[in-house]
């Protein structure tokens, strides 16, 4: 996913637009950011109150997409780390699944490693170890990721 400041909605008409209502439940705020299968937004469900990311697929989605999409939030919300984002809900606006995740505040390694360059080698071992816990959980539920890579791994500021 690359950063807001290099993004612009795309112009898929599908997708709904900033305070847009989805499905009942979600006022659509800011591109969070554009990945090979879609957009990730940010919204709040409207009932509670919190903050959530709606990750929408893009583009022609047949059965193969849907299902494929389908299987990846079934998995995502069976796995229990805090290493991996947690999948909340799952529906369809306009012909588009789409998945809510958990927000977190931070940013992609890959962004992380344009600003600051090399790392330091505790650091970066610390980050590697933190993914390999997250990789782990999911293998434990026999998922494997297949897209392991800079942009796919989030360096989330916690409050503690």
């Amino acid at each position: 996913m690359g950063t807001t400041e290099d993004l612009e909605l795309p112009t898929d008409e599908r997708f709904p637009r900033e305070g847009e209502i989805v499905d009942g439940k979600y006022r659509v705020g800011t591109l969070l950011g554009r990945g090979g299968m879609g957009i990730v937004l940010r919204a709040t469900h409207v009932e509670l109150g919190t903050r959530v990311a709606l990750k929408l697929v893009g583009g022609s989605v047949d059965e193969v997409a849907r299902a494929r999409f389908a299987r990846e939030a079934r998995a995502a919300a069976q796995v229990e780390s805090d290493h991996v984002a947690r999948v909340l809900d799952t529906g369809t606006f306009r012909d588009l699944p789409y998945m809510i995740l958990e927000l977190l505040d931070g940013r992609d390694l890959k962004r992380e490693l344009e600003v600051r360059g090399t790392l330091p080698l505790v650091e970066a071992a610390d980050l590697a170890i933190e993914a390999c816990h997250g990789l782990a959980a999911a293998h434990a539920r026999g998922i494997v990721h297949r897209d392991v890579k800079t942009s796919n791994l989030f360096l989330a500021r916690r409050p503690a």
